[in-house]
C-alpha cells in the first residue's frame, strides 16, 4: 500500500515547494498546456462557454480545476496494488486555487463528500495561483445581455438525462445540457441523442458544453489505472457549476436519476460499500448545496426524479412518442465494451445492475418484447444464469434482494439508511424513499419472474 499526493501547478516554472511525506508517492500535475491555455478539456470549456456568452466566476474554475485533480487520482490510482485492502486509497491533493482561505474552509466538507462518494480517504489542501494566474476566466467581449438559458441539467448519454431533457424542453424551457466524455461510447451516446433533440426541437435555442477529460494511463508512474470511477460525478457537477456561476441571478443545476438507483440500497451484505455507487445519493446532493453555500456560489443542485423509479420516468416523459423513437441509442449499461470480447460492438450486456433496472422500466411501460434496446444477453429466461459469472451475479443479488422484501416489507424503511446518511430528510421524504425502494424493486421483481439462477 502507498499513499499518493497529486500536486497541481500553473506555471512550469513554480519552484514552490510542496512538504512531502516520507511514506507518500507525489505525482504532479502541470495544468497549463502553452501559453496559458489550461489543459485536460479546461481552456476549451471557457473557450466553450465565452462563444455562449457565459463567463464563470475564478471560484467556479478552481472547483473544476479541483475536480480534475479528484478525477485524476480516482481513474489512475489502482485499488488492488494502492491499498491495504484492495479498494480504500489514502489520497491528498494539494490543489492551487484564487482563494486560499475560502476553500480551506470547505476542505472538511469536501473531505467528507469524497469519502462518502468514493470510500477512499482524501486529504485537500489548497496554496494560491502563482503570480500572473490571478484571473485565468476571460472577460466578457461584449457586453452581458442576461443569460439566455433558464437551467442546467447534466446529460451523460443515459436514458434517466434524455427523459431529463425532453421533459424540460416539452416544458418550453431553454437548458444548457451538461456532458463530460473520456471514452467513445459515451461520446457517441451523447452526440447521438443530442443531435436528435437538435432535430424535433428545431425552434429551441438550447445548446451543450461538452468537456473531454482524461488523463493517460501511466499518469501516476509505475501504478495501473483503476476502472471504478467513483468520483467521475464530481467531476460532472464541478462542469455544471463552473458553466453556473456565469448565469445572471444564480442558477439551478438538475441532475436527472431515477429515485431506486440514486438511493442504491445494498441488494445483498456483498454489496456494502465498495459495489454501491454513490454518485446522486440525497445526502451527495445536500452536501453539494452546503458547498455551494460555503463558497458564495448562488446556485442549487437537485434531483427532480428522487422519487420516482426508472419505470414511472419513462411513463411519464412529457414525449413518450419521441423517447420510445431515441431509447435505443442511449446507454445506461455499466460496461457497454464488454462484448467485444465475443465479437460484438458496442452494447448493452443486459445482465448488470442498470441494464437489469433499464430493462424492467421498460417493460413495465411498454410492455414486454417492445424494449428496442440490443442486448448482449437477449433473453434472461431461456437459460439458467450462473451466479458465479457476470451474467448471473446481479441477478441472483436482485433475487435475495426481492425475496428479502416480500417477506418483511416494512424492512424498507430501514434498507434505506444503509447506503448513507438521511438524518437531513424529513419524515415525509423517508417515507418516500422507502416507497420508491419498494416500488422499484418491483420492477425488476417482474421482470425476473421465472428466471432460473445457480451456482456452476
Amino acid at each position: 500500500m502507498r499513499r499518493h499526493v497529486i500536486i497541481g501547478y500553473f506555471d512550469p516554472l513554480d519552484r514552490t515547494k510542496i512538504p512531502i511525506r516520507d511514506d507518500e508517492t507525489a505525482t504532479h500535475l502541470h495544468l497549463i498546456a502553452s501559453k496559458r491555455r489550461l489543459d485536460y478539456g479546461i481552456g476549451r470549456a471557457l473557450d466553450d462557454l465565452a462563444r455562449l456568452g457565459i463567463f464563470p466566476s475564478e471560484v467556479g474554475l478552481d472547483l473544476l480545476i479541483l475536480a480534475a485533480h479528484v478525477y485524476a487520482a480516482d481513474i489512475r490510482i489502482s485499488r488492488a496494488t494502492e491499498s491495504q485492502d484492495s479498494w480504500t486509497r489514502e489520497i491528498r491533493l494539494v490543489v492551487p486555487v484564487s482563494n486560499p482561505a475560502r476553500w480551506t474552509a470547505a476542505a472538511p466538507l469536501l473531505k467528507r463528500m469524497l469519502d462518502f462518494l468514493t470510500g477512499d480517504r482524501w486529504t485537500l489542501d489548497f496554496r494560491s495561483r502563482p503570480p500572473g494566474f490571478t484571473r485565468m476566466v476571460p472577460l466578457p467581449y461584449r457586453h452581458p445581455s442576461g443569460t439566455r438559458y433558464d437551467k442546467l441539467a447534466l446529460f451523460s448519454g443515459g436514458l434517466d438525462s434524455l427523459i431529463g431533457a425532453i421533459d424540460t424542453l416539452e416544458a418550453s424551457l431553454k437548458p444548457l445540457l451538461i456532458s463530460h466524455v473520456n471514452e467513445g461510447a459515451t461520446s457517441d451516446a451523447q452526440n447521438t441523442c443530442f443531435e436528435a433533440l437538435r432535430r424535433y426541437y428545431q425552434e429551441s435555442s438550447f445548446d451543450r458544453l461538452r468537456v473531454w477529460m482524461n488523463f493517460p494511463e501511466g499518469f501516476i508512474q509505475g501504478v495501473e489505472a483503476e476502472s471504478t470511477t467513483r468520483g467521475r460525478s464530481f467531476l460532472f457537477f464541478a462542469i455544471g457549476v463552473l458553466a453556473g456561476t456565469g448565469f445572471d441571478g444564480g442558477f439551478t443545476l438538475q441532475a436527472p436519476e431515477n429515485g431506486f438507483i440514486a438511493l442504491n440500497v445494498p441488494l445483498d451484505p456483498l454489496r456494502l460499500g465498495s459495489l454501491s455507487t454513490r454518485t446522486m445519493h440525497p445526502f451527495y446532493l445536500t452536501c453539494w448545496n452546503r458547498l455551494l453555500e460555503m463558497l458564495g456560489i448562488a446556485g442549487h443542485v437537485e434531483n427532480p426524479y428522487w422519487d420516482k423509479t426508472k419505470g414511472e420516468m419513462v411513463i411519464a416523459c412529457a414525449n413518450p412518442e419521441l423517447l420510445h423513437q431515441l431509447i435505443a441509442n442511449s446507454l445506461s449499461c455499466s460496461s457497454p465494451t464488454k462484448g467485444r470480447w465475443q465479437g460484438r460492438g458496442i452494447e448493452h450486456c443486459g445482465y448488470c445492475l442498470p441494464c437489469l433496472i433499464r430493462r424492467a422500466a421498460l417493460e413495465k411501460s411498454f410492455g414486454r418484447g417492445t424494449d428496442p434496446t440490443t442486448y448482449t444477453l437477449t433473453d434472461i429466461t431461456g437459460q439458467i444464469l450462473d451466479t458465479r459469472q457476470a451474467e448471473g451475479q446481479q441477478v441472483r443479488s436482485f433475487q435475495f434482494a426481492i425475496e428479502r422484501l416480500r417477506t418483511n416489507p416494512d424492512l424498507a424503511k430501514l434498507l434505506i439508511h444503509k447506503p448513507g446518511p438521511l438524518s437531513g430528510e424529513s419524515p415525509a421524504n423517508l417515507k418516500a424513499l422507502a416507497d420508491v425502494y419498494r416500488r422499484g424493486l418491483g420492477e425488476v421483481a417482474t421482470l425476473l419472474a421465472g428466471v432460473r439462477t445457480r451456482p456452476s
